[in-house]
């Protein structure tokens, strides 16, 4: 019986590791795929906005969710460890405007982040992953003139830069040996942007005040992952 014992025991030793076994990643693995970035608007609202502006009410409105996309290189030291450079776009204005109302400025944002990246490679396809990014974001708006309002309101070409960061991590499912599919990656999305600097610039300095310095947003990424 003690014998019968030993032998089971030294099988499911040599044989767990083959179980468990770690895939050897590529060298490097690219990703590309749409994102979606839910953002905070930092005490931002309509009649915020219209009170500011002196326009009637129901002339504005305001939106958090902005489509884009995210795109990003890893190079894997090893099984675990890897390094990640990130960008990122997404594009609309957060200022909306109502029925009758044109020439809302045009907005876009674009970041830069890079950081570390921990893998748990195994035999299944399944592959989580965490990541720290750190970087910059350029936002923007255009230039442009509000119409359907009584007096028409020129907004002017605006371009901030702030520090952001992501933390997060996701889960790649193994299609082929070259090809992955990234199911999802959702990240804790940290700006620094300082919201009364940027309308003000846009709009008139000193007309935005009370708004937020720094953004808690999330943003969520989904595609395709090729490995080298």
């Amino acid at each position: 019986m003690l014998r019968s014992a030993a032998l089971v025991a030294a099988a499911a030793l040599l044989v767990s590791p083959l179980l468990l076994a770690q895939e050897t990643p590529p060298k490097i693995q690219v990703f590309a795929g749409y994102s979606l970035l839910h953002a905070n608007l930092g005490h931002l609202t309509a009649l915020y906005t219209e009170t500011t502006l002196h326009a009637p009410l129901n002339s504005f409105g305001v939106q958090n969710n902005f489509n884009g996309w995210n795109a990003e290189v890893q190079y894997n030291f090893s099984r675990w460890v890897g390094v990640a450079a990130d960008l990122d776009g997404f594009y609309g204005s957060e200022i909306t405007g109502g029925r009758g109302i044109s020439g809302v400025p045009s907005g876009s944002s674009y970041s830069f982040l890079a950081g570390p990246v921990i893998s748990y490679r195994t035999k299944s396809p399944v592959t989580p992953f965490v990541h720290g990014l750190f970087g910059f974001e350029v936002r923007r708006l255009s230039e442009s003139t509000i119409t359907g309002v009584p007096n028409p309101i020129p907004s002017f070409a605006t371009n901030y830069a702030d520090v952001t960061m992501a933390l997060g991590g996701g889960v790649d499912y193994k299609v082929s040996r070259r090809l992955s599919i990234r199911v999802g990656q959702l990240d804790w999305y940290h700006t620094s942007l300082n919201l009364n600097k940027f309308y003000g610039s846009a709009f008139g300095v000193g007309l935005f005040q009370g708004l937020s310095t720094n953004q808690r947003n999330w943003r969520f990424s989904s595609g395709v992952v090729i490995k080298f």
